[in-house]
């Protein structure tokens, strides 16, 4: 039986450092309105947004005094699902609480 030949040609190996692009983030704010107890809300944050008593009732003060409130910073995905579930929360108790999505400032 012929013996086979193992020749090793010379390879380089190349690292590439690409630089990856952090992705973009957004806001997922909370609206207030005339009907939506703050209850309801400071609840929503705990339970949606993991957010702590204190915590809580801040943002949910925030939207009661100012009109508006950032409950969390997220990727784009985790952001609609976090809309999709506080909508569905409010719409199951009746209130008509608004959650949008807003894009973050990018620092460059």
């Amino acid at each position: 039986m012929a013996e086979r030949e193992y020749g090793f040609e010379e390879e380089v190996a190349t690292e590439s450092r690409e630089r990856l692009k952090k992705p973009p983030l957004f806001r997922v704010l909370l609206h207030n309105d005339d009907f939506t107890t703050m209850e309801f809300v400071v609840e929503v944050l705990q339970q949606v947004f993991g957010k702590t008593d204190g915590d809580a009732f801040r943002i949910m003060w925030a939207v009661h005094t100012q009109g508006v409130g950032c409950a969390g910073v997220y990727t784009y995905e985790i952001a609609e699902m976090k809309v999709e579930r506080v909508t569905q929360l409010a719409r199951a108790r009746e209130f008509p609480l608004l959650c949008t999505v807003e894009e973050e400032p990018q620092d460059d």
